[in-house]
């Protein structure tokens, strides 16, 4: 009889994997060295934040005086990020079917999909809110603009992936007795990743509520033109206010995303 011999733990790697294991670890250590705090710099600066006259102290109690106009501009908010992630879900789903290997009508037209959801994907929405500004100027608008092409780049890659991902067994049976090209995504494509679509739009107006509160930093409207003027004035306590009642907002919104996701997936 021979003895059992014990399975392997870790497959053995090439040089080349252990020098790239090697040179990501020395990139993380290199940059907590150059861009991370020092103990002493946080200590302080924690003594700093809860000292008598510190931000925390003048924080509290919070100031609820002007709950109302800071409810409408809530409410602004949150219309933003519905307005703003309706309209980029629509046109993340186009964007996705083209930048699909299977679904794409030529190579060339995949690429310059996958290349312009990188781009919206890259830039970030304060950035998008700034150019937007310059094009319809301060308001909601622009924050509207600003959520709709973040969210082609954020739920147009997943879109895609999720449509390269389902059974082709279906898509071929339906080619093979001369389905159209939009009859197969109607038919086949677009049933077996709805799943996955719906999750993916539920994240998307999750994170648009929480994108949208800060881009009325720049002026691209919402709650953030409050806080930003409580932050100008030293109002603190109005500014934990805002804040609390943001709070609130997203961890609505998140239970009835979840209570949504739990129904339909």
């Amino acid at each position: 009889m021979t003895a059992a011999v014990a399975p392997t733990r870790f497959r053995r790697r090439s040089l080349a994997e252990y020098t790239g294991l090697v040179l990501v670890l020395a990139l993380v250590v290199s940059s907590l060295a150059a861009t991370a705090p020092s103990l002493d710099k946080i200590g302080r600066g924690v003594a700093r934040l809860f000292a008598p006259s510190g931000l925390v102290m003048q924080m509290f109690p919070p100031d609820f005086s002007r709950i109302v106009p800071i409810g409408w501009k809530l409410l602004e908010t949150l219309q933003m990020a519905v307005a703003g992630c309706a309209l980029g879900l629509v046109f993340a789903l186009p964007f996705a079917i083209l930048a699909t290997d299977r679904l794409s009508p030529h190579p060339l037209i995949r690429t310059a999909a996958r290349a312009l959801i990188a781009l919206f994907r890259t830039v970030p929405d304060l950035v998008w809110a700034i150019v937007f500004i310059i094009v319809v100027g301060l308001g909601p608008a622009a924050g509207v603009l600003a959520i709709m092409v973040d969210k082609i780049g954020f739920a147009g890659r997943f879109f895609a992936e999720a449509m390269e991902e389902t059974d082709p067994g279906p898509q071929d049976a339906l080619r093979a007795i001369g389905a159209s090209r939009l009859g197969l995504i109607v038919s086949a494509v677009i049933p077996a990743s709805l799943p996955s679509f719906t999750a993916t739009s539920l994240f998307a107006l999750e994170k648009s509520v929480r994108g949208s509160a800060a881009l009325g930093l720049v002026g691209a409207g919402g709650i953030g033109v409050d806080l930003k003027v409580a932050f100008d004035l030293f109002n603190y306590d109005e500014a934990l206010a805002i804040i609390l009642m943001m709070l609130a907002l997203v961890i609505a919104v998140e239970q009835g995303s979840g209570w949504i996701r739990r129904k339909l997936i």
